[in-house]
């Protein structure tokens, strides 16, 4: 059996493999953020499929902080009973869900949200439109916000929840010194930088309990000038490793850096897959928190090689389930093929359109059939 089959635990949460669904926005939502039987039903096929541990779409904790339409929501107690609809259809067919805690910040639609976007601080060249600089009674806000979300997740039934701290969203701003000009004691040092992912941490801790998972994707490097880097990505995560987190995703980039990563696209060969490998190395001989690797995995020799290397403990990806939600099990049939996604990110059109995400490039060749 391949070591990518290998059952695992993250603080107590059991899981069947090291292969985890990274969270994306799905665009099926309602208008609300509730749940639908449509996302339901994508999250219960790829518990189907084999994934051994599914990361929910980007949840927002609150209002003011949803990132695009049709984006699921964890911001009310109104939605747990429908959240739980979803966790109880994805603990049927087997599977793990954990859900993603998220507040776009910068990022956030003032159509939707009908106010200027949160921000960490507002300085010349940040937006054309006006924004909104967080108080410290903001961030103290923002930071009940994240546990009360946290809360509402462990009572739908997730199996744990996922702080998310990437691409440049509000968390992710705090840590970026292109965004974080502050002066008092959120600003300057990484460690002072770091303090709000901590205060959030401690906070959902005494929502959830010691024994729940709490896991955090984070930025490698921002990829953007003056941007966080690879040394201060990971002394932030030592401070995260020794508050007590259970798990980390590591990712890149922002979406003001007109790219998410180094490489989301055109990737047909080996050597353009895991391209945050190298951060990868340098985390896992800084840290022994469990480490889950996501940005261009697609062939099972890739992500078997990552994980005998020890480069990381998991490895996770999220548009070649868009195409295959069934690509684990495929693989441990004994079909060992590369992902059939071929990085066009085509799937995000549809949800542009409220249709919902899906494979573009596979309806076209079943239509040709």
């Amino acid at each position: 059996m391949s070591i990518l089959f290998e059952s695992t635990e993250i603080n107590k949460m059991k899981l069947t493999n090291r292969v985890v669904r990274s969270a994306t926005w799905e665009g099926m939502a309602a208008d609300d953020g509730a749940v639908t039987p449509k996302l339901t039903k994508t999250m219960t096929d790829l518990a189907h499929g084999g994934v051994g541990l599914i990361i929910s779409g980007h949840t927002f904790v609150s209002p003011e902080g949803q990132a695009g339409p049709w984006q699921l929501g964890i911001y009310k107690d109104e939605l747990v009973d429908g959240l739980k609809t979803m966790t109880d259809s994805v603990h049927e067919a087997g599977g793990k869900i954990v859900a993603q805690l998220a507040h776009a910040g910068h990022f956030a639609i003032k159509e939707i949200t009908k106010q200027p976007p949160h921000v960490v601080s507002v300085f010349d060249g940040l937006s054309k439109s006006p924004r909104h600089e967080l108080t410290k009674t903001d961030i103290q806000n923002l930071v009940d916000a994240f546990a009360k979300a946290a809360k509402r997740g462990k009572a739908a039934g997730f199996d744990g929840v996922q702080i998310h701290s990437a691409y440049g969203y509000l968390l992710s701003q705090f840590l970026s010194p292109a965004y974080n000009r502050r002066e008092d004691e959120y600003g300057g040092s990484v460690e002072n930088r770091a303090r709000v992912h901590l205060e959030v941490l401690n906070a959902i801790r005494n929502a959830v309990g010691n024994d729940y998972p709490v896991l955090i994707k984070i930025n490698s490097e921002d990829y953007i000038e003056n941007g966080l880097s690879l040394k201060d990505s990971i002394a932030a995560a030592k401070l995260l490793a020794a508050a007590g987190i259970d798990a980390i995703e590591l990712s890149g980039g922002t979406l003001s850096s007109g790219k998410l990563s180094p490489s989301r696209a055109g990737i047909n060969k080996e050597e353009k897959e895991a391209y945050f490998k190298d951060a990868a190395t340098a985390y896992k001989k800084a840290l022994s928190v469990p480490l889950i690797l996501v940005g261009g995995n697609r062939s099972f020799a890739v992500a078997e090689k990552t994980i005998k290397t020890g480069t990381a403990d998991y490895i996770s990806m999220c548009r070649p389930f868009i195409r295959e939600p069934g690509l684990v099990k495929r693989w441990q049939s004994g079909d060992t093929a590369p992902a059939k996604c071929t990085s066009d990110n085509l799937c995000f059109g549809p949800a542009l359109e409220g249709k919902g995400i899906y494979c573009v490039t596979d309806e076209l060749e079943k239509a040709k059939k």
